[in-house]
């Protein structure tokens, strides 16, 4: 039998893709039917990373200065997902080095995956617009399983989904629920420091962080050396 290749596992927003423009842009289109001002970039971008209904219910309490009524979260969160299925990609774009990043690895013989909270059916959507799906053996969001992150079930059953090594895995995230995630599965976590949290990643003490793709190949071959 042929043992099973390496494989990198991938975080979406804030990870490989620039997201925050087009979710701060639905949630504003939200806030301004409900005749709230819109956030600005740099106030709603510390918001991102936890999810639609996060988003949408630190938004609002954001803008109206309480919670939201429980009974207007659900329908809030649906309308979000469609504005947002609409305008997923216009101003999304994924993060400098990335693309040449996976097909470095590629052609190295890894398997590439994507592990993310955002709906799988997103998540495939967003990869295709940017002309990066072609890459990964797998795509697995919310709904790709019963669990998601940080459950490290979600992760394993995404390397499985791909084909690739358990034992020769790395996670590649920008947040908490992404180094707690690679922990638990016993996977290495390298993490990007440019993307959604609003503590510096390193607080979380990944195995790595990079400022940028171009760092990906050497942050790998190090952890991949010091794990065999």
């Amino acid at each position: 039998m042929n043992p099973r290749p390496p494989i990198l596992v991938f975080d979406l927003d804030g990870t490989l893709a620039d997201t925050a423009h087009d979710l701060i842009g639905t949630l504003n289109a939200l806030l301004a039917r409900a005749g709230f001002a819109p956030l600005a970039l740099d106030i709603g971008r510390p918001l991102v990373g936890a999810g639609a209904r996060a988003l949408v219910e630190r938004g609002f309490t954001l803008r109206a200065g309480a919670p939201l009524a429980p009974e207007r979260v659900e329908p809030l969160v649906k309308d979000f997902l469609a504005h947002y299925e609409d305008h997923i990609a216009d101003e999304s774009r994924l993060f400098p080095g990335a693309l040449a990043a996976l097909d470095r690895f590629k052609e190295a013989g890894f398997r590439l995956a994507v592990c993310t909270n955002k709906p799988e059916g997103l998540a495939r959507l967003l990869l295709e617009k940017l002309a990066a799906a072609d890459r990964f053996a797998a795509i697995c969001g919310r709904g790709s399983f019963p669990m998601h992150k940080p459950d490290p079930r979600t992760l394993l059953l995404t390397i499985d989904a791909a084909g690739g090594d358990p034992r020769r895995a790395a996670m590649v995230g920008d947040s908490k629920t992404d180094i707690d995630t690679a922990r638990a599965a016993g996977t290495p976590a390298i993490a990007v420091d440019f993307g959604y949290t609003e503590t510096p990643v390193a607080a979380f003490s990944p195995d790595r962080v990079i400022s940028h793709f171009d760092e990906l190949w050497d942050a790998t071959q190090a952890l991949f050396a010091a794990h065999t």
